[in-house]
């Protein structure tokens, strides 16, 4: 009777010392996948931040999040009215996703949509300081993104890779430049969708021409 005693104890000790898991985990995607899964993706300062409660958890604790007022420079996707307020949880280990406040550090912040000039971001989503972007990614916010969001892009672990279906784009910044998931590709490129269907990365400046719409591969 006493051993079983004994290994309960064990275990509430180990318990007890067991360093919590990290409960965020991410998987890399392309700009342009961020972008077009986001219901809200804007250009803005953090002004402010506090933690504030949000509703209760299933055991009656409350629930803490961070409110950052923000400044909202430019708005490339979402609804009419400008973002306000953006939640996020608390910390990195429960996917929170932390902003430099005091409107001297302009992001680019994809997330979701809470309503009432509310939007909510976790580690997972976008977010980016606006002076690390490349001039084509800043670019792409305006249309070409928003062009190839019925395409799919597929990331490329390993070489070589092929893919599967006319729709869909490899993406091998992963595999051709050893895990880099900021690479030439996610710099430089957007997946297009043209005319016939089809879906193949478009490099430049430029807005695509209606060739390439119709017949050019990239």
């Amino acid at each position: 009777a006493a051993l079983p005693s004994l290994l309960a104890w064990l275990a509430v000790l180990l318990l007890g010392r067991a360093r919590p898991a990290d409960a965020c985990s991410c998987s890399p995607i392309h700009p342009q996948q961020a972008f077009c899964n986001a219901d809200v993706v804007i250009r803005a300062k953090a002004v402010s931040a506090k933690e504030v409660d949000s509703g209760n958890d299933i055991y009656g604790n409350p629930i803490k999040r961070i409110q950052y007022e923000i400044k909202q420079i430019k708005m490339f996707k979402g609804p009419d009215q400008d973002i306000e307020f953006i939640y996020t949880a608390p910390s990195t280990a429960v996917c929170g996703r932390l902003l430099d406040t005091g409107g001297k550090k302009e992001y680019l912040i994809a997330g979701k949509s809470e309503g009432n000039g509310k939007m909510h971001i976790t580690l997972c989503d976008l977010v980016s300081t606006w002076d690390s972007l490349s001039p084509t990614q800043k670019k792409s916010l305006n249309q070409r993104y928003q062009m190839g969001c019925e395409c799919k892009i597929s990331r490329c672990l390993s070489i070589p890779c092929f893919v599967s279906s006319s729709d869909e784009c490899l993406w091998t910044d992963w595999a051709m430049e050893k895990n880099n998931v900021d690479g030439r590709q996610a710099k430089h490129y957007a997946c297009i969708k043209r005319s016939d269907g089809s879906c193949a990365w478009y490099r430049g400046m430029a807005p695509p021409k209606q060739e390439f719409l119709d017949i050019e591969d990239p």
